[in-house]
């Protein structure tokens, strides 16, 4: 079992109940092979910490850049939740080593598929903060992590990511936000893909392929912005 005191020094935290942060590391993977590890996965605390995140971040952009319009503040709040930036972050505070996985995950070394469960652990562990301590200590450690970086993005044009180039598109060209829809799901859990609709009202432009639904959205929104001409 990982040493959690180690990584509460890394994140800088102190968790009232420890729990929270041992449930936010544990990937569904090992509860196949653990199914009497009394908290289960960490689901349901990522669902939690990605709105947690997004209105955080909401928030920073709103107050702070009154004079940008929606579709920018839009770009940039992308550029601050997506994959590769919680990834980046889990890289920082070095968490791979506390995450609970199964035999065969732990031996799989897939850059992407590591990748994709770290930055979900990420958005976990956000989640087990807010249930723990509340909105504050959060605002602190994603301001911290993430909000801390948007300078470097702008700089190097890193907010540009179709999905954001894609909503700002439709919503200047067509008055409608895109939005997104699963559509399959296959293979074992260690090795998924899935198949995502970019939709405009009703309207399906094109479908996306990726190893996590927010790499087959983005997949999605480039192939409808290749569809649109845009």
């Amino acid at each position: 079992m990982p040493e959690l005191s180690k990584l509460e020094k890394k994140l800088d935290l102190k968790f009232k109940d420890l729990d929270y942060l041992r449930q936010a590391l544990v990937h569904r993977s090992y509860i196949n092979e653990h199914p009497e590890f009394k908290l289960g996965h960490n689901e349901r605390l990522e669902f939690l910490g990605d709105a947690v995140l997004e209105l955080i971040i909401t928030e920073y952009l709103f107050i702070n850049f009154a004079n940008r319009s929606e579709g920018e503040l839009t770009n940039w709040r992308a550029s601050l939740v997506n994959s590769r930036m919680l990834y980046e972050v889990a890289k920082e505070i070095e968490i791979e080593e506390f995450v609970y996985l199964s035999k065969g995950e732990e031996k799989d070394k897939s850059a992407k598929a590591r990748q994709f469960i770290l930055a979900d652990t990420v958005e976990a562990i956000i989640g087990g903060l807010y249930l723990d301590q509340g909105i504050e200590p959060v605002k602190k450690f994603i301001h911290s992590h993430m909000v801390s970086k948007l300078d470097s993005i702008l700089a190097q044009g890193l907010h540009l990511d179709p999905k954001s180039t894609f909503q700002e598109m439709a919503q200047e060209k067509e008055g409608i936000t895109p939005h997104y829809e699963s559509m399959n799901e296959t293979g074992p859990d260690h090795s998924k893909e899935f198949t995502v609709g970019a939709y405009l009202n009703k309207e399906l432009i094109a479908e996306g392929k990726g190893s996590s639904k927010q790499e087959a959205q983005i997949h999605a929104a480039q192939k409808s912005l290749e569809t649109k001409g845009w």
